[in-house]
């Protein structure tokens, strides 16, 4: 059995090293017919800026034509600006004649897919089948021999393995505030605004005083790390890997056309068209939800509740979210995931998605009520009886990714206080922001004014599309699984999450009770804890566990030994369960109450 699965890493490996060397495959070539933009005076402007700058008609790589192209494109875009200042042509409308700043990463992806050659683009099935065939078969390979295994949780050296056992926090803290602050970087220069990068920095700012000083948390919550040395390096690795896949995806497609173009023959089969970056990325992530969602049933298969819950992802991933919304463009309706929720579905109410289902006729309007209803009065009154659970754990693309590929990573979320501390003020946080952000768009859609109290309507919704809608739920929220754990995401910053959650605390009947009597301190509950929550603390008081963070996956209770934990639907305790417990707290020389 080691040697098939040693066969399948080795499988997967390759395919993985030849799905990043793709990124480098074929050359490029612009000719004055080739350039794919329709506009009669961008496409102009571009090929002449073209011939200036020496690109046209010339045989250049892939990367290199791409680093040649912005300035060819920003050169034409400011010929068009000066001509523009002596007047537009007759019946042209302004920016149908100058090159808005929008426009220019749409028009570098499109020249690059129009003049791309190379083997991919003649054998997209083959380089298919070199990466995605042999990673789903390596992946298989690993997988079907755990079910011969013993059934039964064990930590099988999780906490020694290069890749599950995490950093310590000074390593954390040196791949997340790099990060962090390269994206916000990155947002100033790409959208030439400084305002929006202050407000975040101010706001991070105000966050870390209030949880270091205002709770003083420096002195009496000490970090709580998941490993003593910093040698998880193939977690490392992993986390650069899938915070570079991110940035490409959302900030520079046009180096990812390779991949694109590989499956574009699968998304012609199913929706008429070609591929585009989303059409990728779907089909990645229920590839990847459904391969490791196996792997989870292999190692959870002594409990039916996980077995069901994770057919129930793996559905709701492939079928819902992916398949469906295609097969309607096939049918020339509008695409639609109808278990996408507002607030995650953060640009649900932006106006050119409104009129896009209302011009749909009669199912776009269906969608769009359906879209609505399902916010008002589907989630509190689904989450009333059973908890945050029906959609974090069974429902939502975001947590099935986070418990079938992120399951390897769940021992690290960070169970300290501090953490938790932050969770509450930065999720909420989020949540406001896109409350704002909404009502701003709504406020524009039905009056036609884009300004409200100083703040506008659009520059609001995309440095929130950028910052959380990309930034955070991706490069973050993902690309830190093997270092910050499965559900970086759905813990801080999850808007729907925290929407779900204050119903589950203040109004639900869904907790996880406790048997503390039978709580042995195995410590088990915790460290399988995704959502940061030190379960064991709970059990050992015998104590319900009523967290608005609490997303219901049960792993807590198909991992103890002793049947201490148990979910369960009541109505008893709704009215007192979210008392505040205190208690003492000792350190050297000082004595507090804390909450």
């Amino acid at each position: 059995m080691k040697a098939i699965q040693n066969i399948g890493i080795g499988l997967f490996v390759t395919a993985l090293l030849i799905f990043s060397i793709m990124l480098g495959i074929g050359h490029q070539n612009l000719t004055s017919t080739n350039s794919g933009v329709t506009n009669k005076y961008h496409n102009e402007a571009i090929i002449k800026s073209a011939e200036a700058m020496g690109i046209l008609d010339k045989d250049i790589s892939s990367i290199a034509f791409i680093q040649k192209l912005k300035p060819v494109i920003n050169s034409a875009a400011a010929e068009l600006e000066a001509n523009a200042k002596n007047g537009l042509p007759d019946g042209v409308q302004e920016w149908d004649y100058k090159i808005g700043n929008w426009k220019i990463a749409e028009y570098t992806t499109t020249i690059v897919k129009q003049t791309a050659n190379g083997p991919v683009q003649k054998n997209p099935w083959l380089f298919f089948l070199l990466t995605f065939g042999l990673a789903i078969l390596g992946g298989l390979l690993f997988i079907i021999p755990k079910f011969s295994e013993q059934e039964g949780i064990k930590h099988n050296g999780i906490y020694h393995n290069s890749l599950t056992r995490g950093l310590k926090f000074n390593g954390k803290m040196a791949f997340l505030i790099p990060v962090i602050i390269s994206v916000i970087v990155y947002g100033f220069f790409k959208y030439q605004n400084l305002f929006w990068p202050l407000v975040t920095v101010g706001i991070a700012a105000v966050i870390s005083y209030l949880v270091f000083f205002r709770e003083r948390s420096l002195k009496n919550t000490p970090q709580r790390n998941s490993s003593p040395t910093n040698t998880a390096w193939l977690g490392v690795i992993a986390g650069v890997y899938l915070v570079g896949f991110y940035v490409l995806l959302y900030w520079a497609p046009a180096y990812i056309n390779n991949w694109i173009t590989m499956v574009s023959p699968l998304s012609e089969s199913l929706s008429g068209n070609q591929a585009s970056r989303w059409f990728l990325y779907g089909l990645m992530y229920s590839i990847i939800v459904v391969v490791m969602g196996i792997r989870m049933m292999s190692k959870y298969r002594h409990n039916k509740y996980q077995r069901v819950r994770t057919i129930s992802v793996m559905f709701f991933q492939t079928i819902i979210a992916f398949l469906l919304p295609e097969i309607l463009v096939r049918l020339n309706k509008p695409y639609f995931d109808f278990k996408n929720i507002w607030p995650l579905d953060y640009d649900f109410f932006f106006k050119y998605n409104i009129d896009n289902l209302i011009n749909s006729g009669g199912l776009g309007i269906f969608m769009l009520v359906w879209g609505i209803m399902l916010t008002i009065l589907g989630v509190p009154l689904i989450t009333y009886f059973f908890g945050k659970r029906w959609y974090c754990s069974w429902v939502c693309g975001c947590g099935g990714l986070a418990e079938t590929m992120g399951d390897p990573f769940r021992q690290l979320s960070d169970k300290s206080m501090r953490a938790w501390k932050y969770e509450r003020y930065i999720i909420h946080g989020v949540l406001v922001a896109a409350i704002v952000m909404t009502a701003l768009v709504l406020f524009h859609y039905f009056t036609g004014k884009n300004t409200v109290l100083g703040l506008n309507a659009d520059n609001v919704k995309a440095w929130y599309g950028f910052l959380i809608g990309a930034g955070f739920s991706g490069v973050v929220g993902t690309g830190f699984y093997p270092v910050m754990g499965n559900r970086v995401w759905c813990r801080f910053g999850c808007p729907l999450s925290a929407y779900l959650g204050l119903i589950q605390k203040y109004k639900s009947r869904f907790r996880i009770t406790t048997n503390g009597s039978q709580c042995i301190s195995c410590g088990n509950c915790s460290t399988y804890c995704e959502m940061g929550i030190d379960v064991r603390s709970y059990a050992q008081k015998g104590q319900d566990i009523v967290r608005s963070s609490c997303v219901g996956c049960g792993v807590c209770s198909a991992v103890c030994p002793r049947g201490v934990l148990k979910l369960e639907n009541g109505v008893g305790d709704i009215n007192t369960r979210t008392h505040t417990e205190r208690a003492i707290h000792i350190t050297e020389g000082e004595v507090t109450l804390m909450n």
